[in-house]
């Protein structure tokens, strides 16, 4: 029931801002539009913007689907991508917004889960320090939050699927490639600066 009444208010949050701004909707907007009590509201979140968090987090998951591993990494960002797509209004509302921490939020920890699991699966025979697998899908995860914001910016013009196969030309291979690059066992990498 409380997953019930948590999606109806996030559905009411989500109509309301393709009618108005973020910053002009008001629990008492949400409410009644949900035909809900304010103590209703209050029971599941404490405000607003644990609303849109919670939407983020909830949806997150969904949006992955699974595609966390080598041979899916791209339908991974592009599920995301799509995410962000069919959620338009709610995304560039948030993003334009003071709680646009949650929209960043999201997007770094998807990508971020994302990449440990593609990095923890290529270096699964190699000896690499678990700071150095994360600073890797740190970087990585960076790179591609940061063309998201850049896309989400410009208006989400160009397709998800082309973003997703010039990443893809971009670094086929190189996540292997800094792996290999950070091996204990090689020695090529000392992490003593």
């Amino acid at each position: 029931m409380a997953q019930t009444t948590k999606k109806a208010l996030a559905s009411s949050f989500k109509k309301l801002i393709m009618q108005k701004s973020f910053d002009k909707i008001t629990v008492i907007d949400i409410v009644e539009d949900c035909e809900v009590t304010r103590q209703t509201f209050y029971y599941h979140f404490k405000d607003i913007f644990d609303l849109v968090e919670w939407i983020y987090t909830s949806e997150a998951s969904k949006a992955l689907d699974g595609k966390k591993t080598y041979e899916t990494w791209q339908q991974g960002i592009l599920q995301i991508f799509e995410y962000v797509l069919k959620n338009k209004a709610f995304v560039v509302s948030t993003y334009h917004s003071i709680s646009r921490e949650h929209l960043e939020r999201f997007l770094y920890n998807e990508t971020y889960n994302l990449l440990i699991d593609v990095i923890e699966e290529k270096a699964q025979h190699m000896t690499v320090r678990d700071d150095d697998k994360a600073f890797i899908a740190n970087f990585y995860k960076c790179a591609f939050v940061g063309l998201m914001f850049e896309w989400i910016r410009t208006g989400m013009k160009e397709k998800p699927a082309l973003i997703v196969e010039r990443l893809n030309i971009i670094i086929h291979g190189d996540i292997t490639k800094a792996l290999e690059n950070f091996r204990v066992d090689h020695g090529v990498y000392t992490n003593q600066c």
